[in-house]
């Protein structure tokens, strides 16, 4: 591939609400995958849904420690009422280390070594100095860079280590109301959890009828699942250093094993991407973002 350390492999939070033990058992099965490096869990989308898998995060913690997997705790993307700063605060005393999603818990977490997730915006090597002097050492940019930003930002700041959503649906933005209950007739207040009867999302269309965005929860994301198995080479050579595989409603161990072989070098970007669609055709794929496209389109090799 090149010179430098081969590319890791990082699962993100679920971001949709799957039932507890569904969520437990999804955790379980990539503690058994020897390709995964790191895993980063909690309820970053809505606070309401943390009830259902609070109980089991000990299990899992614990599961995917003895499984030598770097973990990390994630704060909430957007925090509003008082019970989540509450919330964002206690990270800073969690033993795990925490990634920060939100500037209230880049706050809070400051002077102690934490991971910044996707949702703190950093576009320049200035913002990226400035996080790692208060402690990060590990950001996953925002889905939405090209990959001239993407050098710009890691040439700025060498000393930390960089992260990108390499598969799945990407987050786009984030709001304090539920369209996702809205749309199945309920108020936020009284949401009924209906997120849950779509695990990988609602997808909407325009009022023409075309393919527009999915929904999940209080968060809008992507119709189209990112797949960046084409450009792990120039990843490398971007100074990324992690690819986040965010887990979608599939075969995630499959899709694990996809990536670390093309990664290594023992199947073609090609056949990953055929072999891919076997495991994941719920979404139509894209990599427009990295190329300076539409994010929606597919730039090929």
């Amino acid at each position: 591939m090149s010179e430098r350390s081969p590319l890791k492999i990082t699962i993100g939070p679920v971001p949709y609400l799957w039932s507890g033990e569904k969520w437990r058992d999804f955790y379980y099965r990539i503690a058994e995958s020897g390709h995964v490096d790191a895993v980063t869990l909690g309820e970053v989308v809505c606070s309401k849904r943390d009830h259902f898998t609070r109980p089991f995060l000990p299990q899992v913690v614990e599961r995917l420690t003895a499984a030598g997997k770097s973990v990390a705790v994630a704060s909430l993307a957007l925090v509003t009422l008082e019970r989540e700063a509450a919330q964002t605060r206690r990270l800073a005393n969690e033993p795990q280390l925490a990634e920060a999603n939100d500037l209230s818990a880049l706050r809070v977490l400051a002077g102690k070594p934490h991971l910044v997730g996707p949702f703190v915006n950093v576009y320049n090597g200035a913002t990226a100095r400035l996080l790692a002097r208060r402690g990060a050492t590990r950001i996953c940019l925002g889905p939405e860079l090209p990959a001239d930003s993407i050098a710009s930002i890691t040439a700025g700041a060498p000393e930390i280590e960089y992260e990108i959503i390499a598969f799945g649906r990407l987050p786009l933005a984030i709001s304090a109301r539920c369209a996702h209950a809205r749309a199945k007739g309920n108020t936020k207040d009284n949401c009924q959890f209906v997120c849950g009867d779509e695990p990988d999302g609602l997808d909407v269309d325009t009022m023409d009828g075309q393919p527009f965005l999915t929904l999940n929860g209080v968060q809008t994301m992507s119709r189209h699942c990112q797949v960046l198995l084409n450009d792990l080479p120039a990843l490398a050579e971007l100074g990324l250093t992690h690819l986040r595989l965010s887990p979608q409603d599939c075969d995630m161990v499959a899709v694990v094993e996809v990536f670390a072989d093309v990664r290594d070098g023992r199947m073609s970007s090609d056949e990953g991407i055929a072999k891919l669609k076997t495991v994941y055709s719920a979404a139509p794929y894209s990599n427009g973002f990295l190329h300076g496209a539409a994010g929606r389109d597919w730039v090929a090799a």
